[in-house]
């Protein structure tokens, strides 16, 4: 019924177009040809052996290095929901499918095993758990609480956990067919006194026949609840002295550190403080559930405004073997091979330095001379960044290059760029717009690469990017200015 479903269709058969999912009635049986495709879902009777063998044809076309470098096409699934097969006698080798859990069911899940796992910590004579182990830390900035002010904290998490838990399954209407199996369950969970305590069998009994049911309580930020997800799987880690904890600790870093990098947007900077604090030492040392559950609050609706970069994909076959161990010396920060953990510390021992005059002259877009340069190396090895890496900071760019990336650019320094390029012209809204986005990247990031004005989010003005906004002589001159930003970090 659709007016446009050849437009459509060529938007299918383009792999780097949406839509990936195509459902139809008869219109790509036949005639198709999308070597791409790796899924056929039968959902019709076919009693035409003819027509049957034609649908089975969208899948066997061939597609070279579909997954990867030499790494072609080499089958494809057919979910026949009809018997289509049994109705030909034909067996083709079945393969037998199980879905993950729902982000839903996991979060509910861990929800409850984090109540639990309370429930069973404040039990007298229990060996585990926030009430009896360290960490100890409950209160922020080295304020000292009794026993019983910890013990409160930690009730009233609870308490917060079981009674959203509990709204979530009075939200699961009884009208649905998904929930109607579950009745008894749901029944008996959405009662309080059903959260009073949670065992062993009732963490059975909502973990398997209640999360992930249909419910009326939604939440559309997908972002925030992947970030829930991770920090009550950190607080439950912390509750078991789960070795678990190591790992998680650094994904809440690195999120933390991704937030960093968007100061200039006004959520972020009301919080930009507490965001800095999550990724010190400090405040892991002594963390607690408390204090985890507070930061979860604080930042999970920050998270869907982070711009995750793509990161190329690096295919490898070969063995790896064990080489000789050998003794090394650990000589001062070394980069290594984790360059955003390098980052972080670069941010941390530049701070002092945030009126230093090479580092104004940096957010200010003004010329550095060779002595701003020795300046930087000075600051660098004080802090105890090794000459190996001091080395490849200036063949990946220059340390002027790499400090602007970390303190960006002072947002009228970045507006004074680009004054001779508006001067005597007069803009559309568009442009407007696609100029002030721009602006923001260099307030940001410091810098920007001009391959990024083809991408998201510039190619929302235009599939073409700077090119459908932009004639080609204005397009010169932009790339001449961000080039002109780029240069200035260097004498």
């Amino acid at each position: 019924s659709i007016s446009y479903a050849q437009s459509l269709i060529d938007d299918f058969s383009d792999p780097g177009k949406n839509p990936h999912i195509a459902i139809s009635i008869d219109m790509l049986d036949t005639g198709i040809d999308v070597p791409e495709i790796v899924n056929l879902v039968f959902f019709k009777p076919v009693r035409s052996k003819t027509k049957f063998w034609q649908m089975i044809g969208r899948g066997t076309r061939l597609c070279e290095n579909l997954f990867g470098p030499r790494k072609d096409k080499e089958f494809f699934y057919i979910f026949d929901w009809c018997r289509n097969f049994d109705f030909f006698n034909e067996h083709p080798e079945a393969a037998e499918g199980a879905a993950g859990d729902s982000l839903a069911k996991r979060l509910f899940a861990a929800r409850v095993d984090l109540v639990a796992a309370l429930d069973r910590a404040g039990e007298p004579g229990e060996e585990q758990g926030e009430y009896t182990q360290p960490p100890t830390r409950v209160l922020h900035a080295g304020e000292q609480g009794s026993e019983a002010d910890k013990a409160a904290q930690l009730a009233e998490v609870r308490e917060r956990l079981a009674r959203a838990l509990q709204e979530e399954v009075e939200g699961m209407s009884l009208d649905n067919f998904l929930v109607r199996p579950q009745r008894r369950y749901v029944e008996k969970y959405a009662t309080g006194a059903a959260w009073k305590r949670l065992d062993d069998d009732t963490r059975h009994e909502l973990v398997e026949h209640v999360a992930g049911l249909p419910t009326a309580v939604v939440d559309d930020d997908l972002a925030a609840k992947q970030f829930d997800l991770v920090v009550f799987r950190t607080e439950l880690a912390i509750l078991q002295a789960d070795p678990a904890f190591a790992g998680l600790k650094t994904r809440i870093c690195e999120i933390a550190s991704l937030l960093e990098e968007m100061a200039s947007v006004p959520m972020v900077a009301a919080e930009m403080a507490f965001i800095q604090e999550v990724q010190t030492q400090d405040f892991w040392q002594n963390v607690t559930l408390t204090i985890l559950e507070s930061m979860r609050r604080r930042l999970r609706g920050l998270v869907k405004l982070i711009e995750f970069k793509k990161r190329p994909i690096i295919y490898s076959d070969f063995e790896d073997r064990a080489g000789a161990s050998v003794d090394v010396e650990v000589r001062g920060i070394p980069i290594g091979t984790d360059m955003d953990a390098f980052r972080r510390k670069a941010r941390v021992f530049l701070k002092p330095y945030e009126n230093h005059l090479t580092i104004a002259k940096l957010r200010r877009n003004e010329p550095l001379t060779p002595s701003d340069l020795a300046e930087l190396e000075r600051i660098f090895a004080e802090a105890g960044v090794d000459a190996d890496s001091i080395q490849r900071l200036r063949n990946e760019g220059g340390l002027g290059r790499f400090v602007r990336s970390l303190v960006g650019l002072d947002r009228e320094a970045a507006k004074r760029a680009f004054s001779d390029f508006e001067n005597g012209r007069t803009l559309t809204a568009d442009q407007h717009e696609f100029l002030d986005m721009v602006i923001d990247h260099l307030t940001a990031q410091g810098m920007m690469d001009p391959g990024l004005l083809y991408m998201p989010p510039f190619t929302d003005f235009d599939a073409n990017g700077v090119e459908g906004v932009f004639g080609s002589a204005d397009v010169l001159k932009l790339v001449k200015v961000l080039s002109d930003v780029e240069r200035r970090t260097a004498a």
